[in-house]
């Protein structure tokens, strides 16, 4: 078998001990040499070759099925192997080299430049992007570094600036028999603010679905306070995949948890469960909440903006994202942006990976 058939198998015996099947060295080459024999090549051969030689037990079997369906399916928005293909080659163009005065001639050399591939990758669609161009910009969610927002705390810390610290102070004089003593400065001390993020899983955000649960994952590997649902018929809370280290076992996991992948949207009536069993009680009090959404609703679009005005009233701050909102000619006209835009703060684009580094930053500063 060539190189990129080995990877691909590999990384399906990853998947299968990210679930709980325990692959051993041993077993990965035998499965190996299994499908070489029988036909990489052939889904069914490699089917019972993984059977034959990654199973030990009826648990073992029971868990193989979901996953090898789920790894080497067409289920849309889970990971799955992706061929690595070459990239097409950039194009290139020509800037004439001009004199002091800013004039050139036709004699005059031509430089040639052309834009990284990465940089064109982190600016393309992710909906329209490749297999292979998903699987590279998947690697390079790494590159994205979000902060937290922070909230004051009615505590006070010490500070070189700021306020006086009276107390302080004195106890200091106090010390030194009342002879005058260095000002003590404090300041009210800062905690993160919770984050949440609810991410529209319908089938009209298939194809930024992926992209948007590894955004979320990246958000729940730096700050703590990250809370993840996914909401489309049903209301999902996937924290607890999302805080996995890895992120293609993050996905997995997430994807066996989510019951309405690409189903219908009834964020109305989604949204208004959220509130009743999470964000009333206090997850949402205070938080900056995020929408990812492109608005297509099925619902009542009026009971949406009920309850995007009453999460507007309980959170610290709403913002609203659309991966169609940075497309040229796009006008916000459908049912669901129209009934939310008044309640949300920020309505900002989410379809390429420079958006994902501009939303971190309205996230962190809000």
């Amino acid at each position: 078998m060539s190189r990129q058939a080995d990877e691909v198998l590999l990384g399906f015996t990853r998947a299968l001990r990210a679930a709980g099947v325990p692959v051993t060295q041993d077993r990965s080459q035998g499965f190996l040499a299994a499908a070489a024999v029988l036909g990489a090549g052939d889904p069914r051969a490699t089917y019972l070759a993984g059977r034959a030689t990654l199973c030990a037990g009826p648990d073992d079997l029971a868990r193989y099925d979901p996953v090898f369906h789920e790894y080497f399916g067409s289920r849309d928005g889970l990971p799955r192997p992706r061929p690595a293909v070459a990239p097409p080659a950039p194009q290139l163009s020509g800037l004439p080299l001009g004199d002091g005065d800013g004039e050139a001639d036709a004699s005059d050399e031509v430089v040639r430049a052309r834009a990284s591939d990465s940089e064109v990758l982190r600016h393309r669609d992710v909906a329209a992007l490749s297999n292979a161009e998903k699987h590279r910009l998947a690697g390079m969610f790494a590159t994205l570094t979000p902060r937290p927002p922070v909230r004051r705390t009615a505590r006070h810390r010490r500070w070189h600036r700021g306020q006086v610290d009276a107390s302080r102070t004195l106890r200091s004089s106090l010390r030194r028999m009342g002879e005058p003593a260095e000002i003590a400065w404090r300041r009210r001390g800062v905690r993160p603010r919770r984050v949440v993020l609810l991410v529209d899983v319908s089938g009209s955000m298939s194809g930024y679905a992926d992209a948007l649960l590894r955004l979320a994952h990246r958000f729940s590997q730096v700050a703590p306070s990250v809370e993840t649902f996914t909401v489309g018929t049903r209301v999902t809370h996937v924290t607890r995949a999302m805080r996995l280290r890895d992120a293609e076992r993050a996905l997995v996991a997430a994807g066996e948890t989510v019951p309405d992948w690409s189903g219908g949207t009834r964020l109305g009536e989604t949204l208004r469960f959220f509130l009743d069993r999470w964000g009333q009680r206090g997850m949402a009090r205070g938080a900056v909440v995020v929408v990812f959404s492109d608005g297509w609703e099925r619902g009542d679009p009026a009971l949406l903006g009920e309850q995007m005005a009453r999460l507007q009233r309980i959170a610290h701050r709403v913002v609203w994202v659309n991966p169609h909102r940075g497309k040229s000619g796009y006008e916000p006209v459908q049912q669901g942006v129209v009934a939310a835009l008044p309640h949300c703060d920020d309505f900002v684009a989410g379809h390429s990976l420079a958006t994902f580094a501009e939303l971190s930053e309205v996230i962190s500063r809000a």
